[in-house]
């Protein structure tokens, strides 16, 4: 499937960010350092942090067949929302 559009967040401190990341490693994806790409069940993400601007950028490049890219889209958005929500 195609990739779709970078989401942006903005506001994310470096301790959120941390915190969001602790999240993903537990779920089998991780997110090491503040930019890359990580595969998992064929879902490909990558993400962009900037610990000066406080803006993080993920982008889901790759699914397979059978999962939405909104689908994969929500689930980030959750996360993040939800991490947020914790600091």
């Amino acid at each position: 499937m195609a990739e779709c559009a970078p989401q942006v967040f903005s506001g994310i401190v470096p301790e959120q960010f941390a915190k969001l990341t602790a999240k993903a490693k537990a779920a089998g994806i991780d997110l090491n350092g503040n930019s890359g790409s990580a595969t998992k069940f064929g879902v490909k993400v990558a993400w962009t942090y900037s610990p000066d601007s406080h803006q993080l950028v993920l982008q889901c490049l790759h699914t397979p067949f059978f999962v939405r890219g909104d689908d994969v889209n929500a689930k980030l958005q959750d996360l993040v929302k939800q991490s947020l929500s914790e600091a």
